[in-house]
């Protein structure tokens, strides 16, 4: 899963009342004509998030945002560096045993990326019409195309366009405007932006073949191909989390 944020993005939107809660006694009222959203980034690979939304709103649309597995651990274990300098590098974590290739699955930054893992969970509850999977790499360079596809998704007319964005070349990620009033854009906070670390490139490529077989089982299982086998570095210089 990728760090941008669906809820930031769509709080732009006149039809949309988004508050975070986990329990719908929790949710703000919604006036007729308005949808509510939250989101929590590790709902997706929590065991017992499925059911318990299942029960709580079977008919609820889900937002999945993922990005290149290799590079969304990459950005992890730059965000947990931040908090924590004294953690061993990020070759050191990914293996059990680097000498025989052995990857340390167990390791939460590599876990996660397993997305057909977490995704069979989901359609055990959910099926797939009710999901929508968004492309972080997308997100980045063209915020609207991905947000065209959102409003489409839940029904919305498409009010969020290229104009509600700019990109901040220091964040290196795009940043939200009302282009009808001279407010302050919505950019990204001070965790976000950070310049990942140089990793040895051939722990890139055993995680990118550690991976593949997993995207290929998630391309398949959500219809959708976001070619990450095309990115031979998942490193490159400049990377942001």
């Amino acid at each position: 899963m990728t760090e941008l944020s669906m809820c930031c993005r769509l709080r732009v939107h006149p039809h949309l009342n988004s508050q975070n809660g986990k329990e719908r006694e929790l949710m703000p009222s919604t006036l007729e004509g308005q949808i509510t959203m939250e989101k929590t980034p590790s709902y997706f690979v929590t065991n017992s998030a499925p059911k318990r939304i299942h029960s709580m709103a079977r008919d609820i649309k889900l937002i999945i945002v993922v990005r290149n597995p290799v590079t969304r651990a990459i950005s992890d274990y730059t965000q947990t560096l931040s908090k924590r300098p004294e953690i061993p590098t990020f070759e050191v974590l990914a293996f059990k045993n680097r000498t025989l290739g052995l990857i340390d699955a167990s390791w939460s930054a590599l876990r996660i990326g397993i997305y057909a893992l977490h995704l069979e969970s989901w359609m055990q509850y959910f099926p797939l019409s009710q999901m929508h999977f968004v492309s972080g790499e997308r997100l980045i360079v063209d915020p609207a195309g991905e947000m065209a596809k959102v409003q489409d998704f839940l029904g919305l007319k498409r009010i969020v366009t290229d104009k509600h964005f700019y990109f901040n070349k220091t964040k290196g990620f795009p940043c939200l405007k009302k282009p009808e009033d001279s407010s302050t854009p919505r950019c990204l906070g001070k965790s976000k932006g950070r310049t990942h670390p140089k990793i040895d490139p051939d722990v890139i490529r055993r995680l990118h073949k550690f991976y593949k077989p997993f995207n290929m089982m998630f391309y398949q299982m959500t219809g959708q191909n976001f070619q990450w086998e095309l990115e031979e570095d998942g490193n490159s210089p400049g990377s942001r989390d």
